[in-house]
C-alpha cells in the first residue's frame, strides 16, 4: 500500500499533518539508513538554521496540500 494514496484531506489540520509526514518521508527516502539518520539528528536538532529550514519545507508541502484541497473551500 502506498504511504501517500492522496493529497486530499478533510481539514487544514489534517493537511498540515500530511505536510509534516511528506517532509519526514523525504528525509527517510533521501537517507534510508536508520542508524545514520539517528546519528545526524543531534546535529540538526540543535541548529536554529536547520530547524528554520525544516519549517520552510513543511510550509512548502502544506502549500501543496492546501492547493490540492482547493484551500478547503466550501464552494
Amino acid at each position: 500500500m502506498s504511504w501517500l494514496p492522496s493529497l486530499k484531506t478533510a481539514t487544514p489540520e489534517e493537511g498540515y499533518s500530511l505536510a509534516i509526514k511528506m517532509s519526514r518521508m523525504a528525509v527517510k527516502m533521501t537517507q534510508p539508513d536508520d542508524e545514520i539518520r539517528n546519528r545526524l539528528r543531534a546535529d540538526y536538532a540543535n541548529s536554529a538554521d536547520s530547524l528554520t529550514m525544516v519549517s520552510q519545507v513543511v510550509a512548502t508541502n502544506f502549500q501543496t496540500v492546501a492547493q490540492a484541497n482547493n484551500y478547503w473551500s466550501q464552494s
